[in-house]
Parts: structure tokens; C-alpha cells; sequence
């Protein structure tokens, strides 16, 4: 009896609609590039292992248009985003950095890139129960896990101690309250096009002239921006939207 109440329990139930399957796909995509990532560490990759974190900075872009466009947002999705992301932008950039850089540090080395990952889980943690309206608290996590990873890509070789300073000081930018610019809100009526133009043909130039370094400049530039409370997403939109806002 109690066989059959379950079975049509679970024919009762609704199927998933591709709305709730595709945001989930892409968010997919950014789990797996931090699971490769973690891989080609261990083959010894470093370049690849980065640019991998890289990609996955693009999933996590993504996921969310989707699921805004679709109209397929859920409390799941947000749960398995926080979940690739910790993985993407917490334990892969750690455990790079700590392989390539820290390591001769030997417990203090591990102790800064473990650091790090307790950061990511914690901004995480906190982004998914508090949501302040505006800008981010706090350094997002794609960023501070890019920023640390472009140190590989740029070829940019700090001292052990250095970069274990990086690692510390990127995770507590990151469950600080120190406000950095959310450009998701941004849309083609409130953007405006000549600055938008200006930042993207900064973006392409920076590809161009720095190439691997790129990512490290751009990523530096976000950092700084909100330590000097400049709002990338307020500067970009245009005059009337801004005073909406």
C-alpha cells in the first residue's frame, strides 16, 4: 500500500521545465571549469588551471541572465550557484596559489590560501541570507578569485610572503562591507553608450596591449575602485536613471 501512495506521489509531481533546467546548465558550466581547474593543478597546468577560473567567471556571468530572462529563478539555483562558486572562485584559485606561490611557506603558506577559501565560503554564506539593495558588500567572490589567479596568467612572481599577504588581504576585502560596484542592473535604457563604449574599448584595448596580464589589471582596477568608493554601475548610467537611483 504504501508502495503505490508513493508511486503516485512521484507521478503527481510536476516535471522541470527547461526555464529551471538551462540557468542550471550554465551554472554547470562554471562548476566544471573549477573542477578542471583543480585537475590541471594537480598535473601541474598553472596556465590553463587559471584560465579555467577565468571561464568560469563568464558561466557565473551568465546564469543569472539567464534565469532573469527565462523567468526561471529558484531557490535551488541559488543554492548550486553559491555551491560552483565556492569551488570556482574559493578552493581552485587557493589551492593554485598556494602550488605555485605559497607552498615554500610550508603551514603558513597553507594557512593563508585556506584563509582565502573560508572567505569565499563565508561571502557566500552572507550574500545568500543578506541582500542589500545597490552595490555589493563586500568584494565579490569571482572577482577576488580571478585577481588572485591572474598573478599566474600575468607571469607575476611575488614573494611567497607577498602573495600570502594578497591571499589574506583579497579574503578579508571579500567579508568586509566595503561597497563594490554591481554593474548586473545595468540594461541598454539605463546604460549610458558612451561610457559604455569607453569601458569596453578599455577592456579590448587592456586584452590587446597586456594579453595574459589583462585580467590582472582589470581585476587590480575593480579593487581599487571600491577602496576609493568610485561605483563603476552608478558612472555608467545615464543621467536620469542615475537620479532614480
Amino acid at each position: 500500500m504504501r508502495f503505490f501512495l508513493r508511486r503516485r506521489r512521484l507521478v503527481g509531481r510536476k516535471p522541470l521545465e527547461f526555464k529551471h533546467i538551462l540557468p542550471n546548465m550554465v551554472t554547470s558550466g562554471n562548476l566544471l571549469c573549477g573542477v578542471f581547474s583543480l585537475m590541471m593543478v594537480l598535473h601541474g597546468r598553472y596556465i590553463p588551471a587559471a584560465w579555467l577560473v577565468f571561464f568560469a567567471v563568464i558561466f557565473d556571468g551568465f546564469d543569472g541572465k539567464v534565469a532573469r530572462m527565462l523567468g526561471g529563478g529558484s531557490q535551488f539555483g541559488l543554492e548550486f550557484d553559491s555551491l560552483a562558486d565556492l569551488v570556482s572562485f574559493g578552493v581552485a584559485p587557493s589551492i593554485l596559489m598556494y602550488q605555485v606561490s605559497v607552498r615554500g611557506l610550508y603551514i603558513l603558506g597553507a594557512a593563508a590560501a585556506c584563509f582565502f577559501a573560508l572567505c569565499v565560503a563565508l561571502r557566500l554564506a552572507r550574500f545568500n541570507i543578506v541582500h542589500v539593495p545597490g552595490p555589493f558588500q563586500g568584494l565579490p567572490c569571482p572577482a577576488g578569485g580571478l585577481f588572485v589567479s591572474s598573478f599566474v596568467l600575468a607571469h607575476a612572481k611575488l614573494p611567497a610572503w607577498a602573495m600570502a599577504g594578497v591571499l589574506v588581504c583579497v579574503g578579508l576585502l571579500m567579508i568586509s562591507s566595503i561597497p563594490y560596484a554591481n554593474m548586473k542592473k545595468l540594461t541598454k535604457k539605463t546604460a549610458n553608450p558612451v561610457k559604455f563604449f569607453a569601458l569596453l574599448t578599455m577592456f579590448v584595448l587592456s586584452f590587446i596591449f597586456l594579453k595574459g596580464s589583462a585580467p590582472l589589471f582589470l581585476f587590480a582596477l575593480y579593487i581599487v575602485s571600491g577602496l576609493i568608493r568610485f561605483d563603476w554601475g552608478m558612472w555608467l548610467l545615464r543621467p536620469e536613471a542615475r537620479e532614480e537611483h
